[in-house]
């Protein structure tokens, strides 16, 4: 039911209890409480019989009220009825629309709890372009997100079929953002029994969680006080450093961190890494290459070779980093 309808019902009832209380009190000579009260009792048909009209007037004008007056109030009460049936339908297939539109997502991102710590996430991941969905159980947290135009599900994120439901059998990666550790203990446990090679990052609010998380099958763990005690630490004796690594996550300087695959056909495996022209001809620096044995290899000299299956850890202006991730690739402008 539109708005309009609504307020034409609600202003009819107001009428017709108006009209009855001015009438009876004209015709029966009742105080304005003792005629609101009986046209209540009218339109209600309650009905107490402790106060009834005396004269033929009266009588009259409350046989016609009757009629009138019920029939009013019925058919307000009919469209309030229809109104919240129809919103909870509505409500109801948008989710179940959703709900498939989302469950065909794929090497997409899937974000538990929106919170503090998940609301920054969803937003990060806005700006970077990825595809992702939230699984939220606050209505009010779910509402504000929807209008904003993020892909939300109000669902228990701790429930299996809640996680099925999101496609995570074919998404690329999951973040355990709920406030509550044993929660998220559970939903990493679920998770990763559901798809084995998913990548997980879980949150950790006390500091002991951190094992039971990394146990139950996270892949890395996030503790924000700890990481907010580190920066201050930072921010605090070594404040040039601190203010560089603002800028850089603030995007203040159009840098940005990224990590690139090397496949076997791009034109960089085997060349080394200052003939690879990554530094002079895309401006970027090469901060670390992780080996597909896990090698872990901090400020490459130009002597290192570039191999198939490395993981190029860099930092340089978003619009470099793509064309370094084509050529990683093995795709030529």
């Amino acid at each position: 039911m539109s708005k309009f309808r609504t307020r034409e019902a609600v202003l009819a009832v107001l009428v017709m209890i108006a009209l009855g209380t001015v009438s009876f009190h004209l015709l029966e000579g009742w105080s304005l409480l003792d005629s609101l009260y009986v046209t209540v009792q009218t339109v209600t048909t309650v009905g107490y019989g402790d106060v009834t009209p005396r004269t033929l007037a009266g009588r009259v004008f409350a046989t016609g009220f009757m009629v009138v007056g019920v029939g009013v109030v019925l058919y307000a009460l009919s469209n309030a009825v229809q109104s919240i049936v129809q919103s909870e339908m509505v409500a109801a297939f948008g989710q179940r629309r959703r709900s498939r539109k989302m469950s065909k997502h794929r090497d997409h991102f899937i974000i538990c709890g929106a919170g503090r710590v998940g609301s920054h996430l969803i937003r990060d991941l806005r700006r970077a372009g990825e595809t992702f969905v939230v699984l939220e159980r606050d209505p009010d947290k779910v509402a504000d997100l929807a209008s904003q135009g993020f892909p939300v599900l109000v669902r228990d994120a701790t429930l299996e079929e809640s996680l099925r439901e999101a496609g995570l059998l074919h998404a690329r990666g999951l973040a355990a953002c709920l406030p509550d550790d044993a929660d998220n203990v559970y939903v990493v446990l679920t998770a990763r029994d559901l798809n084995p090679k998913l990548h997980i990052v879980a949150r950790a609010a006390e500091e002991q969680a951190e094992t039971k998380l990394l146990r139950a099958g996270a892949n890395r763990v996030v503790a924000p006080t700890i990481i907010g005690g580190h920066r201050m630490a930072v921010a605090l004796t070594k404040p040039a450093v601190g203010d560089f690594i603002d800028s850089i996550t603030a995007s203040q300087l159009d840098l940005t961190f990224e990590q690139i695959e090397v496949e076997p056909p791009s034109t960089l495996v085997g060349r080394k890494l200052r003939d690879s022209g990554i530094r002079p001809e895309l401006d970027i620096v090469i901060v670390a290459i992780r080996r597909s044995d896990s090698q872990m290899l901090f400020n490459p000299s130009g002597d290192k070779s570039i191999e198939s299956g490395d993981m190029l850890i860099a930092i340089g202006h978003p619009d470099s980093l793509s064309k370094l991730k084509a050529l990683a690739k093995g795709i030529r402008a």
